[in-house]
């Protein structure tokens, strides 16, 4: 039996001697193995089986691929499982004296692995799992590659599958035209880089890839970006996207879930409109949207604070001198609950209401004031100078100009009277 993944073994002695462990592990194969009888670390006992002998723990690095030995049965002080599932434990040896501490492994195997190790200490027969106490091959370690770059179809691997340890991904110029399920069995994920494809729909599971933090799929035939994806557990991990040279009309007003960014490239799409709530990404620093169809950006661009801003090559409109009115007097009942609901931070779903309406309640629009509305409101359009939520920013057309035009609502008459002076 055997477990990929990385290792630092500290020793409890280093505090005394006023030394400090370097706290960095190292690539390692951690492999259970049979004793031959002239490698036995200790004698055995009387009253032992002599077809049983006792297995041992073999740690192998690139360095060292003969591995070094350490004694299980009754030779562990302590188990430290608290995040297996993240592919980090520790186990405490007596003798001698050390911490040999797991991370970086794939958390079933890593759970397997214990278990395992856990019944050598108890003097269990797993004789059937047992490895053999052989110097470890350079070939096995090919299995612990943490980046994998492959830039075109000859080398795309057909037969075998990726390490699963994979950090880093890149497959570009291989003509995919769908996400190879493969990769989204490689949890240890953080950067993923599907350009120059042809892919046209994600996959809802990419959204399973919990660690992932960079997703670059610039150059596809993307149409669109699920909300699924929003919701997935990309909200709390993914912090740089490239969505640019795809097909994009528009985002889902969900895409705003993904509070974490700080970088989001949508150049060369056919976006018309931004997601309303965009003043939502509050992480976001970096944003290029260059050469798209955008008329005019949502009130809530002026929440953003960038460091970088590019719009440039957009078909923005001039404002408009009379606002679109769609006010409803007195308000439909849908109206009135939909504000109270918005208003009062009621909980909502499809599990309580119909999903057509969690819809509309998402897609609410927020009035200057404060307040939300559904179907009833009044739409005015000013303009503002990109400069006030970006430090740089590249000029909007070739006359240097660095202002564009942005659509306000307003949720009532009173409210659009009293915010008169913004529309000027």
């Amino acid at each position: 039996m055997k477990l990929h993944c990385e290792v630092e073994v500290i020793s409890r002695h280093l505090p005394a001697l006023g030394l400090r462990n370097r706290g960095k592990g190292v690539r390692a194969i951690l492999s259970l193995c049979q004793q031959t009888p002239g490698s036995q670390l200790r004698p055995r006992a009387r009253g032992e089986p002599g077809s049983l002998r006792p297995a041992c723990l073999l740690i192998s690095t690139m360095k060292d691929k003969r591995g070094t030995r350490y004694e299980l049965k009754e030779n562990i002080e302590q188990f430290f499982t608290k995040f297996a599932d993240e592919g980090k434990a520790t186990i405490r040896l007596k003798e001698p004296p050390v911490d040999i501490c797991l991370s970086k492994a794939n958390s079933g195997s890593l759970k397997s692995f214990l278990s395992a190790v856990r019944l050598v200490h108890k003097g269990c027969d797993i004789n059937a799992s047992l490895s053999t106490l052989t110097p470890v091959k350079t070939s096995e370690f090919e299995k612990f590659k943490t980046k994998m770059v492959i830039t075109s179809k000859k080398d795309y691997p057909l037969s075998k599958n990726f390490p699963y340890s994979l950090e880093h991904l890149q497959v570009s110029y291989c003509g995919l035209v769908r996400v190879d399920m493969r990769m989204l069995c490689l949890k240890n994920l953080r950067k993923l880089d599907l350009s120059h494809n042809h892919i046209k729909k994600l996959p809802a599971t990419i959204g399973d890839l919990m660690h992932l933090q960079e997703l670059n799929l610039n150059d596809n035939h993307l149409e669109s970006f699920s909300v699924a994806l929003c919701q997935s557990t990309l909200q709390k991990s993914l912090r740089n996207l490239d969505l640019s040279k795809n097909k994009i009309k528009a985002l889902p007003v969900q895409f705003c879930q993904l509070r974490e960014l700080t970088d989001l490239k949508l150049d060369d799409n056919e976006l018309i409109q931004f997601p309303f709530k965009i003043g939502q990404l509050a992480n976001l620093r970096f944003l290029s949207a260059a050469r798209n169809k955008l008329s005019f950006l949502p009130c809530e661009f002026k929440n953003l604070s960038l460091e970088y801003l590019d719009l440039f090559g957009n078909t923005f409109e001039q404002p408009k001198v009379f606002p679109v009115i769609k006010l409803q007097v007195p308000l439909s009942l849908l109206e009135s609950s939909a504000r109270a609901i918005l208003y009062n931070r009621i909980p909502y779903g499809s599990h309580i209401i119909p999903y057509h309406l969690c819809q509309d309640l998402d897609a609410a629009k927020t009035c200057v004031c404060g307040r939300y509305c559904l179907n009833c409101y009044i739409q005015g359009t000013t303009t503002m100078n990109l400069h006030s939520v970006a430090h740089t920013v590249v000029l909007v057309d070739n006359m240097g100009g660095t202002e564009a035009p942005v659509t306000s609502y307003f949720c009532s008459l009173t409210c659009y009277v009293n915010s008169s002076d913004v529309l000027k």
